[in-house]
């Protein structure tokens, strides 16, 4: 099987079958994003427990990039301290600045895991913006939650 294909069929398999889909409660911070390029839109939430990410819900409606990557972004960090969520988040930005360039996504594939099937995506900018919705929600809820349990953000 092909590299591009085996990729395909991730996103795909995240967006027919998503991780952590439906908003559930209790949650520390919430943040609602719209992509008003293409009308994508998530709502996410964070729990934290002792500054660990302990569950990341969401609801949304969008193209399987966008909820595939959702899918993904739940797999990656529930169950991590927050300090290593945000740098998993900040190696997916990376990913999807590099142009699509292989290289990046193999130096970066032990930290995204499932996540380096979206290396193509960051060959059409206006792709981008769906596959980090659900990253910039996290971001901002993430640091809401930080907040609420006492922490800086």
């Amino acid at each position: 099987m092909q590299l591009t294909s085996m990729y395909q069929e991730i996103i795909l398999d995240h967006y027919r079958d998503p991780h952590g889909r439906g908003l559930r409660e209790p949650y520390g911070g919430e943040s609602h994003q719209v992509n008003p390029t293409c009308g994508d839109e998530v709502t996410l939430r964070v729990q934290l427990d002792d500054d660990v990410v302990r569950d990341v819900s969401y609801e949304g409606m969008g193209c399987s990039i966008s909820q595939a990557s959702q899918s993904i972004l739940h797999d990656l960090v529930v169950g991590q301290p927050l300090p290593r969520a945000r740098e998993i988040a900040a190696d997916f930005l990376t990913l999807m600045q590099s142009k699509g360039e292989p290289a990046v996504a193999e130096s970066l594939e032990d930290s995204l895991e499932d996540a380096v099937a979206f290396v193509g995506v960051g060959r059409y900018p206006a792709r981008i913006k769906c596959a980090l919705l659900g990253w910039m929600a996290f971001r901002d809820a993430s640091e809401q939650a930080a907040v609420a349990q006492g922490g800086t953000g």
